[in-house]
């Protein structure tokens, strides 16, 4: 019979807990089960609203001034936005396909070359290895399933395919739009062509004035 006063008494209090205290309004706080010495500095932090003001600091204010340099960033929707030409941003031609080619504010030199090899050896080359092959450090520890820059298939695509696989991930690769800018992405692009140029390319591709120091006559 005890038993049985028990496990009444259990459910009274479970149905009270779920049913009982529905739609009644608190005007304190909850009951705080842990003391705030657990937990010093983490459970109770303060929290600054805009124009705020803090004790912290000497001017009393919580917001703070930007330091000296600082500049906007031009990847996210910040960036997105400062930015009006949607080849240079999205990748994308007028018409919402991926554009063909480099947008017109992308200046291809050798500087923008090293800009992308810099990039893609930190990014890239972990899983697509050094030559664009797929055959990076991941590849030794069971991904095997990075695909080669150098089959028909990647060499076809537009290069806004490409901008936009960096900026916003495909398959198992994640984005990277928090890692690189705007400028730095079409770089990386930029830097895969060359690889893919490297492993196609041909004596008819130097330029005649470099044939000589190659020994091509």
């Amino acid at each position: 019979m005890r038993n049985v006063y028990i496990v009444t008494a259990l459910l009274v209090v479970l149905t009270l807990s779920l049913l009982g205290l529905r739609g009644t309004k608190f005007t304190s706080p909850p009951m705080d089960v842990f003391p705030e010495w657990a937990f010093p500095g983490m459970k109770y932090q303060p929290k600054y609203k805009h124009q705020g003001s803090s004790e912290f600091f000497a001017d009393g204010r919580a917001d703070r001034p930007l330091p000296p340099g600082v500049v906007p960033a031009n990847f996210g929707p910040l960036g997105h936005a400062l930015i009006t030409d949607d080849h240079m941003a999205d990748g994308r031609a007028s018409d919402g396909s991926f554009a063909q080619g480099f947008p017109a504010g992308v200046e291809m030199n050798h500087e923008f070359l090293r800009q992308g090899r810099d990039s893609y050896v930190i990014y890239c080359a972990p899983c697509h290895g050094a030559l664009g092959d797929g055959n990076g450090i991941t590849k030794q520890y069971g991904m095997g399933a990075t695909p080669t820059y150098h089959d028909g298939r990647l060499r076809d695509i537009a290069e806004g395919d490409l901008y936009n696989t960096i900026a916003n991930g495909k398959g198992n690769m994640l984005s990277y739009a928090d890692k690189l800018t705007v400028n730095e992405r079409w770089a990386v692009v930029a830097y895969v062509r060359a690889l893919q140029r490297a492993q196609q390319g041909s004596a008819a591709d130097v330029p005649a004035a470099h044939k000589s120091e190659l020994g091509i006559k």
